[in-house]
């Protein structure tokens, strides 16, 4: 398909791709184009060719084979665009610069007919992991989250082009591909598409340690700066830099310290190194932790025990105690009898420490002859019997050989004493157990515990024999009564294997002849669980960070135990009252916890620990870990309301107390530290941060506006800060603080011809006044608070509507000028607010002499003030429902919607008669406008109206 698609192109598009940022969407590179000449050149080959490709011959000059490559993270959610292929392949009016070669113009972009379609060369595994949008050509993910390790690490690898969907990646371990085929139809705009989507790994894995333990062995005397390969390095399934970036020890003890080298492959493997000179029989174990580190934001760790053992080199030979013994026996001893023993010691281990016994080639024959040595146990035994002719002294030397070493030397001087008569004769007789003359006690033997009964006789039968003990230990030999020359060897103080294990004594015999006969007895302690484990520190007090990762190192506990062998060994073990999520492991030591930890939830754990040895009753001993976590900033601030809403009065006071905005933050010390401040309209409103208290820095009026929306914004002082925001809405509540404004009549000036026809009870005119204030604040009531004029009683004006009528029909004595003082209050509270305007009424049939009227309104009005105000009473909302008629409702509300009609057209005919009077000013005439549906009226400007407040 490549092949052909692109001999039949004049073009080939490709996209090249450029490194991602940090935005989840895929970071698509810049496009670029190519010019192929071959399909110019060889069209009478290409025309040929058209006839066997079947249904995707090339009859089109721009159908061209394309590859695309995109990029994105691995672990995105369902939903997200990777790219739009129509976009991408300029198949859409702005995508690009239009391949006008390629693309006819009358079938571009959106525009073509029919339309363009997208789809896969096959279904296979694309449902998988995205989705194709067959009419948009968009590309997005799908609900299968796309894990990289899983697709390169184990499933994938070396996949070629085939299918609707397969994976590819490279030998290089950063490559890992998702290769797809499109098809872009009808055939007339046909395209083969190949898309590559290159997964970018994220760190979702931390580093792993194959082994739990590493078992690491350094010969003692290794020099220093020895480098030691740990063979068994950290795997991480991630790459690049989240894969493993660097190890260290938890403890370097010292004596160690790691470096890290990388190879070719950029694979990086741990190199312990010796820092100090190592000696075995000084400290033959070291245990350590070993972390793994990879290079993630944040960083994952993972950890292993390390366990460094001191390997022994024969570094030291063969040693004795002591340069000469001194040893004198009978002349008649048995043959075969021990006479003396010799030990030589060496601290080396296993074959570098065994030990061999010789003679020196300076020691007579007749001596080896007669005193033979064992090579292996060095001790010396009578090997013939004793002649007369025997030296009486003999000077044995002896050799103590280790491998490699220089004999260590030792002298044993045998001196025979010649026997007459025979010496006292010592007969043991063992209670506990003994072998080859040791002896063996339980250290928890109470006290007088018989160890061995002695017989003590003269062969001779004719001297006394004493009896007594020679040697150091809590022992005693005392005669066993009744009997004779029978003496008891009992204990007299309670042993302690963990003091001294081994006791060496002897029983001595004489006669009074002087005779000496010396038995000696070799004591071993055997060990017993006496001893329980016990900790370093019985409180260990912890912290670590909220949010750990898991499986976090705490720290490792350690105990030690007195007793010996595998009564000494000790197991850990955690308490009942430790949370199921810490884990300890009993071999180590090494106490974990295996989930993160969070601060707000709980902040101090505390519980025990157990230390269990393996003898029999096993003993224990126990501590407690107290663990804090410490706090990061991982809470942003909360309100306490999702908004907030405040009502003031108006015309407040600057720097008033609005309202509290409570704030709180689960974190603690700095972290936990709340800032407030006004987002937008801080020029008129101030939080103090103390208190949250809200104020206005200058007094609000409710007239200007009459509602405010803040939004406040709260910050913690953590690193980074986190934040929050919330919406505060504040409504002024009115206050009476604006008087009514009279709007008509516009001037004290105006006067209004008024027929002297004009029958009782018409409408005259009206005042209108309005005011800013609302409620109650804003109800207006009129009333005539002054009058002059002929009979200025005879008009009358609504309280409520502000309309003047007339009430007594006017005489012949009533023609001229009627003055009205009308004020106009309002119901505000605490106290109302009035204004009042003057209404000139000028009785006659016409307006002969304007002048003569306008010097009368010139005239200061001499007007009688009435105190009088007039009562608008307010209709309950809720009335007692009465059994009455209908008929008189039915009648009012006849007659209210009537006259509501009328006022409605006569309010529309007075505006447009009102325009027209600019151009009728030089008309003397009179002109009648219908007010309120009622009269007709005339009445003229002449100047402002002056309003004042009495």
């Amino acid at each position: 398909m490549r092949g052909r698609g692109d001999a039949c192109s004049s073009r080939a598009l490709s996209v090249s791709w450029r490194p991602a940022t940090w935005h989840p969407r895929l970071d698509m590179g810049r496009l670029s184009r190519s010019r192929s000449s071959t399909s110019h050149r060889n069209l009478p080959h290409l025309l040929l060719f058209f006839l066997f490709v079947g249904p995707f011959n090339c009859l089109a000059s721009y159908s061209r084979a394309t590859e695309l490559l995109y990029s994105l993270n691995e672990g995105l959610p369902a939903g997200v665009l990777i790219g739009s292929l129509a976009e991408d392949l300029r198949l859409v009016p702005g995508a690009g610069r239009q391949d006008t070669q390629s693309q006819p113009p009358e079938h571009s972009g959106a525009e073509r007919n029919p339309p363009l379609s997208f789809s896969l060369a096959s279904q296979g595994l694309s449902g998988q992991y995205v989705t194709l949008d067959n009419r948009s050509g968009e590309l997005h993910t799908s609900a299968q989250e796309i894990d990289r390790e899983a697709l390169c690490l184990e499933g994938g690898g070396g996949a070629a082009w085939g299918g609707s969907i397969s994976i590819s990646s490279s030998p290089s371990a950063d490559s890992c591909l998702l290769l797809l085929d499109v098809l872009v139809l009808p055939q007339e705009y046909f395209r083969f598409v190949k898309v590559k989507i290159a997964i970018r790994d994220i760190n979702d894995n931390a580093p792993q340690f194959p082994v739990s333990e590493i078992s690491v062995w350094v010969p003692e005397n290794a020099p220093v700066n020895t480098r030691l390969a740990i063979e068994h390095p950290a795997m991480d399934r991630d790459i690049g830099t989240n894969g493993v970036q660097t190890y260290r020890l938890l403890d370097y003890h010292r004596m160690f310290t790691l470096d890290v080298e990388e190879n070719e492959n950029g694979e990086r493997t741990p190199y312990l190194i010796i820092m100090g000179l190592l000696d075995r029989e000084t400290q033959d174990q070291y245990v350590s932790i070993i972390i793994a580190e990879d290079g993630g934001s944040p960083p994952l760790l993972g950890s292993a025990t390390l366990t460094i053992g001191i390997s022994d080199i024969n570094d030291n030979c063969p040693l004795f105690t002591d340069s000469q013994i001194n040893v004198t026996m009978y002349g008649n001893a048995t043959v075969g009898i021990p006479i003396a023993a010799v030990q030589a010691v060496d601290r080396d281990l296993g074959n570098n420490a065994q030990i061999t016994y010789s003679y020196s080639q300076k020691v007579p024959q007749a001596s080896k002859d007669l005193f033979h040595l064992d090579e292996n146990t060095g001790v010396i035994k009578l090997f013939s019997k004793i002649g007369g002719s025997v030296l009486q002294t003999h000077k044995l030397t002896i050799l103590a050989n280790g491998p490699g070493c220089i004999p260590a030397v030792i002298t044993a001087l045998v001196t025979i004493i010649k026997v007459i008569f025979r010496p006292p004769e010592i007969v043991p007789r063992y209670i506990v157990n003994e072998i080859d003359g040791i002896v063996y006690l339980k250290e928890l033997e109470p006290v007088n515990t018989p160890i061995a009964f002695f017989t003590i006789r003269d062969p001779e039968g004719k001297y006394k024999v004493n009896c007594y003990l020679d040697g150091e230990g809590p022992f005693r030999l005392s005669p066993y009564k009744p009997y004779s020359n029978e003496y008891l060897l009992e204990t007299t103080k309670p042993m302690d294997y963990e003091l001294q294990q081994f006791y060496e004594i002897a029983v001595v015999a004489w006669n009074s002849e002087g005779f000496h006969v010396k038995k000696m007895i070799k004591v071993q302690l055997l060990d017993d669980n006496d001893n329980a484990p016990i900790f370093l520190q019985p409180l260990v007090e912890l912290t670590i960070e909220e949010n750990n990762s898991p499986n976090a190192f705490l720290t490792k506990l350690d105990a030690t135990d007195a007793d010996s062998g595998e009564r000494g060994q000790v197991s850990y073990f955690l308490g009942p009252d430790a949370p199921s999520y810490f884990s300890l492991d009993s071999v180590t030591g090494v106490l974990t916890v295996s989930t993160q930890l969070d601060r707000e939830e709980k902040e101090k754990y505390k519980y025990t620990v157990r230390a269990v040895d393996s003898g029999k009753p096993p003993k224990e001993s126990v501590a407690t870990v107290a663990i804090t976590v410490l706090d990061k900033n991982d809470n942003s601030p909360r309100f306490i309301n999702k908004d907030f809403s405040f009502f003031v009065p108006e015309n407040f006071p600057g720097y008033g107390e609005i309202g509290v905005i409570s704030v709180t933050d689960a974190d603690a010390g700095q972290n936990g530290w709340v800032a407030l401040s006004v987002v937008n309209q801080s020029d008129i409103f101030v939080i103090d941060t103390g208190q949250g208290m809200l104020r206005a820095k200058v007094s609000l009026d409710r007239e200007q506006q009459s509602s405010y929306t803040l939004w406040v914004e709260a910050v913690d002082g953590g690193e980074p800060p986190l934040s929050s925001t919330t919406k505060i809405t504040i409504l002024l509540l009115d206050i009476n603080d604006n008087p009514p404004l009279v709007l008509f009549p516009q001037s004290n000036m105006s006067y209004l011809l008024v027929l002297p026809s004009t029958l009782p009870g018409s409408p005259v005119t009206e005042v209108y006044a309005v005011d800013k204030d609302t409620g109650m604040n804003a109800v207006i009531v009129y009333s005539i608070i002054g009058r002059r004029g002929p009979r200025p009683e005879s008009f009358r004006i609504d309280p409520k509507t502000g309309n003047i009528t007339l009430e007594e029909a006017l005489l012949q004595t009533d023609y001229g000028l009627h003055r009205l003082l009308v004020k106009v209050s309002d119901h505000g509270y605490p106290e109302p607010l009035h204004s009042t305007v003057m209404v000139n009424l000028f009785v006659n049939d016409t307006v002969s002499n304007e002048s003569y009227i306008e010097s009368l309104l010139r005239k200061e009005p001499e007007i009688n003030i009435e105190e009088k105000e007039p009562q608008i009473s307010i209709e309950p909302t809720h009335r007692k429902v009465e059994p009455v008629s209908c008929m008189p409702t039915l009648v009012a509300l006849s007659v209210i919607s009537l006259g509501s009609i009328t006022l409605i057209t006569g309010m529309g005919i007075y505006i447009c008669l009102r325009g027209k009077r600019h151009h009728r000013e030089d008309e003397n005439l009179e002109v009648q406008i219908p007010l309120k549906g009622k009269i007709d009226l005339h009445m003229r400007e002449r100047k402002p109206m002056d309003i004042s407040n009495i």
